[in-house]
């Protein structure tokens, strides 16, 4: 598939194959994952996994989640970590455990991996998911991929987009 993106050069091919992204949200008990459609446009909840053992044991399950999207029909091509910050942009007490987790997983796989600021994405879940289901007790299993498929919809919408041939400027 070739596609016309706006490089710093010019309008000019780019070859784009995998374009799929996974999102991550790192919690201390729980790990919501998303993932984006196969043209890396939308994101949606995926699922959500339960952290258990060492962190080399989380980051070697995750790299096995990785390796096997990678492996896929469509691909992958970016991981995408929630990045925890305070309101004023500060680190908070879970900035260092994610940062950690980014090195080891860096180390573990063979695809980009990216940090993506996470202030306020838990509020904006719960809010879009308070609008389906009025049951908090039915929300709260699906906050934290949720919270990965806002993390990773602000990571898409960031990144330029790819352009046809027919939407090319002339």
């Amino acid at each position: 598939m070739i596609i016309r993106t706006k490089h710093e050069e010019g309008w000019g091919p780019c070859y784009s194959f995998k374009v799929r992204a996974l999102g991550i949200d790192y919690g201390q008990r729980r790990i919501g994952l998303a993932l984006s459609d196969a043209t890396g446009l939308l994101a949606r909840p995926w699922k959500t996994v339960r952290r258990e053992g060492t962190l080399a044991q989380t980051v070697a399950a995750l790299a096995r989640e990785v390796a096997s999207l990678r492996d896929e029909d469509d691909g992958l091509a970016v991981v995408v970590v929630g990045w925890p910050r305070r309101l004023s942009g500060q680190a908070n007490e879970q900035t260092r455990a994610v940062e950690a987790f980014v090195e080891q997983l860096r180390a573990a796989v063979a695809l980009p991996v990216v940090l993506e600021d996470e202030r306020l994405t838990s509020w904006e879940a719960e809010h879009v998911l308070a609008a389906r289901e009025r049951d908090w007790r039915k929300r709260k299993p699906l906050l934290d991929a949720m919270s990965a498929a806002v993390i990773l919809q602000t990571y898409l919408d960031g990144r330029p987009r790819p352009y046809t041939k027919e939407d090319s400027p002339s």
